[in-house]
């Protein structure tokens, strides 16, 4: 009997009569697919199509083709059904995935456009007009006062009560990712572009490496259900604390990074033994109810001298209600994750059907927060496979204060989405903790590879609000009127709060 049904997913096709022989793609491949006797050899069954070989082959001579092997044609049984029944026949075991769901759900943010201004209220001209931005992260007050300035004039008293925020140059952050599930060099490019730019890094649930605190005003630290690397140190490096409680790509799921990726740096970060599983599960034992949760946002607030606390959450049905009593037990920000959204790793049977989309979750917690008039109380931060700037802006006009980018931060950083991120054997040097893999990414290089991505689509958004005929992000916030659905059935637009275009 054959060790597999399986055919291999994609085939590797080396033209030989260009190949200089130089074993480039041996040394470039993570995943092992290449062997050398006197020319490269592939084994089609270990490639991941990740393109490493493809981008550094001198002779162009690779080409890795999609694998069509040619299935009985059957509606209801796929042929990735088929292979899914055939691999967990041979293994017995969950199958895991990383990166973000592949399936092709209807992403709402394709069917709504934003509307232009023309004649009554004129667009602005984004390159002679100042377009602003800014924004800042955190509770704002539900009134302001004013007092003299001593020159005549007034200044907010008591600086309007929005001390504790954060201030943004641009309403893009990047979304967690922990330390272990990807490497040191990661995280450095992340906070050394969130430092240019203005804005945020976050650590996830890996804790802060020591190479990175100089970098704390620009970094979230997350609070996950494991506590890994929770410090008093650690909770005051931050700029703003993040109480993990759910994920877009696994709601009621916890953190799982397996002990191959544990090495000697990555368990004095996250204060875990060498090489053993970290396990953050789904619950934190601390907290049970909206009560619960408010003595520890409370807690981590008493333990950093009151910085702005926030609370992740996984976008799910009932999400209006979760996020209400959330802002309500004393976050300063709520942190939405959508079920597109990317992450190293997840069973593919809960990534693929659990969850709601992002963009319904914006639009139901910013209603829902309005109506009970706590708005103000807390930002809202939207994830979740946002791709471009277009996604942001109409996260926003949705209802979203800023937006999280982790799949997009990636991809400036090489990633080409093969989807092998809980291997370890990251060919980008992303995902992966070998040292002859991490340091394929220079921390230089990739903070300027971020910061041009984010100062792109910051330019992007200034283009957008011309268009609209605004000249700052706030007035956008909220403002679903420039929005218009094309292809969304009725229900759908009532939820959104979105009008059909036409109407």
């Amino acid at each position: 009997m054959p060790t597999s049904l399986i055919q291999p997913e994609f085939l590797v096709e080396i033209d030989y009569d260009k190949c200089h022989k130089c074993g480039r793609c041996v040394q470039q491949c993570g995943w092992g697919v290449y062997s050398f006797n006197e020319r490269p050899f592939p084994d089609d069954s270990k490639c991941r199509a990740c393109h490493r070989c493809v981008t550094y082959c001198p002779a162009h001579c690779i080409k890795i083709k999609k694998n069509d092997l040619a299935l009985r044609d059957n509606a209801n049984w796929s042929p990735e059904l088929r292979k899914n029944v055939w691999r967990q026949a041979e293994s017995g075991g969950v199958m895991l995935t990383g990166m973000g769901n592949d399936k092709p759900y209807l992403k709402i943010f394709d069917h709504l456009v934003l509307d232009a201004c023309q004649v009554t209220n004129p667009s602005i001209d984004p390159l002679r007009e100042p377009m602003e931005l800014r924004t800042y992260l955190g509770r704002k007050p539900d009134s302001v006062g004013v007092e003299s300035n001593g020159k005549g004039g007034y200044k907010l008293k008591d600086g309007g009560g929005v001390s504790n925020n954060i201030k943004l140059d641009t309403p893009i952050i990047f979304s967690p990712m922990s330390y272990g599930s990807v490497s040191l060099n990661v995280h450095k490019s992340l906070a050394m572009a969130a430092e240019r730019l203005g804005i945020l890094m976050n650590t996830g649930e890996g804790g802060l490496h020591a190479d990175l605190y100089p970098y704390g005003k620009n970094v979230i630290v997350q609070v996950a259900s494991g506590r890994f690397g929770v410090s008093p140190e650690y909770l005051n490096r931050g700029a703003a604390i993040e109480i993990k409680v759910g994920q877009g790509a696994k709601p009621g799921i916890g953190g799982h990074l397996p002990g191959e990726k544990i090495n000697k740096e990555v368990s004095t970060t996250r204060m875990i033994p060498q090489g053993s599983d970290a396990i953050s599960p789904a619950p934190h034992h601390d907290i049970y109810s909206i009560e619960d949760l408010r003595q520890l946002i409370y807690s981590l607030k008493e333990a950093s001298g009151y910085k702005p606390v926030g609370v992740k959450i996984a976008a799910v049905h009932n999400v209006g209600a979760i996020a209400s009593g959330i802002v309500r037990a004393g976050a300063d920000y709520v942190y939405l994750d959508g079920f597109s959204g990317g992450t190293g790793a997840a069973p593919a049977i809960i990534r693929d059907h659990v969850g709601i989309p992002l963009e319904i979750a914006i639009a139901v917690v910013d209603q829902r927060l309005r109506d009970e008039g706590i708005r103000n109380q807390a930002s809202i931060i939207a994830a979740g496979s946002i791709r471009s700037s277009a996604d942001a802006a109409k996260a926003i006009a949705l209802g979203a204060d800023v937006v999280a980018i982790g799949s997009a931060s990636l991809m400036a950083l090489g990633c080409h989405l093969c989807q092998g991120c809980h291997t370890g054997c990251c060919s980008w040097g992303l995902t992966t903790q070998k040292p002859e893999l991490t340091r394929r990414v220079d921390p230089e290089w990739g903070a300027e590879r971020l910061t041009n991505l984010v100062n792109a689509w910051s330019h992007e958004l200034q283009e957008i609000l011309g268009a609209l005929g605004v000249n700052a992000v706030e007035s956008l916030r909220g403002s679903r009127e420039r929005l218009r659905a094309v292809g969304l059935d009725q229900q759908t637009c009532e939820i959104l709060g979105v009008k059909p275009a036409g109407l």
